[in-house]
């Protein structure tokens, strides 16, 4: 029997086809009503741009900053001043001009972000691991010095990230971020220098460590170095830090970053890692800077405390010996040393230790204590040492005459000759420094000072960072404040110490001679 037709399928067919044809046309009609509404918020957007660029040609030299001010904001029609309030509230994050803004948008692979309190330093370090957050493999670690100070970066998390990322969920037990893409953002503390180990095996794409003074060693952040490691391309390993200036580790900090280029300038360390350090100061940041009360509560610290958290200045450390020690004030740049100025050297001698000399020269002028040299190394032997002198005296005109520790001519059981003697046999001209310890360290505070004609009693080349780094940071001794800490780094201060001790001072040329003739010898058994 033949099949009927089935009419009323084919009217539901037809039926169903117009229904999907009619959404189809409301669905065009959505996306070009939504196609003409951007197209007419981007022609509002060119008008403001344009009325923007008129006011700016009008009065370009009182901008001071702002794009438009209050007067002719409010002089924009209503439209185009709710289009500008609508993208700013679209805003989560918006970096302050200037440092801030410089540190997000660093390409080098080990930052610092450091100098004054209230610079923003904080919210920045928040900020910046965000950049590949859309990454499924991007891992980042925010470290601080306790749980406490942890904490505070958390809340301030709290309040950004939701924000920015719609679904990212923090887990408060493993103190860890998930964002949507997959990637991640975890909050450590490292309260010791054993505990970068608890992330050992762990591979991270950025790491962060926050108020990176507070640390007395390197060594965390050499090793937290070697977790940087990803297998995508897009990713570039990053590390940032932030500081103020002092603390326990304002030391090694200030060598690491300050000392090796100018501040804002790139440059690659010993390790091929492209570093650079960027400044940060109180007025880089409105928003504390506006009612002048958080520059009132600075202005009242202590003088070191001060100059270091108000003025961001990196050349005085709590608690250091030489607090008079200014580098603009007590450093010149290098130049040609007359020939007849007298000269004189002092010698620290150490092999596990670095060994140091100081070379300086007495302006004839008003004695001036000139240090235009120094030689800090070690691992050096007796005969290294001699030969290392050597090649530092060829520009001078005979071989200085100087000091060296009285423990370099010390006996302690070998039949061989002790370092002093090894240094005289070469031809070094020298006798046993005087030792003390305390009238050594009131010398250099009386060639510290500003004399009369406006100019320090001692000036140092800046081609001399050794020296001029222990004078900036070498500690009291807080059991013998009179003293320095003979725990810290002082090399280069001994031998200072032992040169301003020899008590140089200008002579003729003829009392030059006069003065090698009647050399006396260190040791007269040996005759040298």
């Amino acid at each position: 029997m033949p099949r009927q037709y089935n009419f009323g399928a084919e009217h539901k067919a037809k039926l169903a086809t117009r229904k999907a044809v009619r959404e189809k046309e409301r669905e065009i009609e959505k996306l070009r009503k939504k196609l003409e509404n951007k197209s007419y918020k981007l022609a509002k957007k060119k008008e403001v741009i344009g009325k923007i660029q008129q006011v700016e040609q009008q009065n370009p030299k009182d901008k001071k900053g702002t794009v438009v001010d209050t007067k002719e904001y409010d002089s924009l029609p209503s439209n185009i001043k709710q289009l500008i309030e609508e993208d700013e509230a679209k805003i989560v994050f918006k970096p302050n001009t200037g440092p801030q803004t410089d540190f997000l948008a660093a390409g080098e692979q080990d930052v610092l972000y450091g100098g004054s309190a209230g610079g923003g330093k904080s919210y920045a370090m928040l900020v910046d691991p965000l950049r590949y957050m859309h990454i499924k493999e991007h891992r980042a670690l925010l470290l601080r010095k306790s749980m406490p100070e942890l904490r505070e970066l958390i809340d301030k998390s709290r309040e950004l990230y939701p924000k920015a990322f719609a679904g990212a969920k923090f887990r408060e037990v493993e103190k860890i971020w998930r964002f949507p893409s997959g990637a991640s953002l975890e909050f450590g503390y490292l309260d010791r220098d054993a505990d970068v180990y608890r992330y050992q095996g762990q591979s991270y794409t950025w790491i962060g460590i926050d108020e990176l003074t507070q640390y007395p060693t390197e060594f965390p952040l050499q090793y937290l170095q070697s977790r940087l490691r990803t297998t995508n391309n897009a990713i570039q390993c990053y590390i940032r830090c932030t500081a103020n200036p002092g603390g326990v580790g304002g030391n090694w900090v200030k060598k690491r970053y300050l000392d090796p280029a100018p501040p804002n300038e790139s440059f690659t360390g010993k390790d091929k890692i492209t570093r650079k350090f960027i400044p940060a100061s109180l007025s880089d940041n409105p928003y504390l800077n506006d009612d002048g009360k958080y520059e009132q509560m600075l202005e009242s610290l202590p003088p070191t405390q001060r100059r270091q958290l108000l003025e961001g200045n990196w050349d005085v450390s709590e608690g250091a010996a030489f607090t008079e020690f200014e580098y603009d004030k007590h450093t010149i740049a290098p130049y040609e040393l007359p020939k007849h100025w007298t000269r004189v050297k002092g010698i620290d001698y150490g092999y596990a230790a670095e060994s140091a000399v100081i070379w300086g020269c007495i302006d004839p002028a008003d004695e001036t204590l000139i240090i235009y040299r120094e030689l800090y190394q070690k691992g050096l032997t007796g005969e290294a040492l001699a030969l290392r002198i050597f090649e530092f005296e060829k520009e001078d005109r005979l071989s200085v005459s100087g000091v060296l520790d009285g423990a370099a001519w010390a006996r302690t059981g070998s039949t061989g000759p002790t370092v002093g003697e090894v240094l005289s046999r070469a031809g070094h001209k020298l006798r046993r420094a005087d030792k003390n310890r305390i009238q050594g360290k009131i010398q250099i505070h009386e060639r510290l000072k500003i004399a009369d004609n406006g100019r320090p009693k001692m000036q140092i080349f800046n081609t001399c960072p050794n020296l001029i780094r222990e004078l900036q940071s070498i500690p009291l001794d807080p059991s013998r404040p009179e003293d320095v800490d003979t725990k810290a780094s002082d090399h280069a201060y001994d031998a200072l110490r032992y040169l301003v001790m020899s008590r140089p001072k200008s002579r003729t040329a003829w009392e030059d001679m006069n003065e090698i003739k009647k050399f006396v010898p260190s040791d007269p058994t040996f005759g040298y």
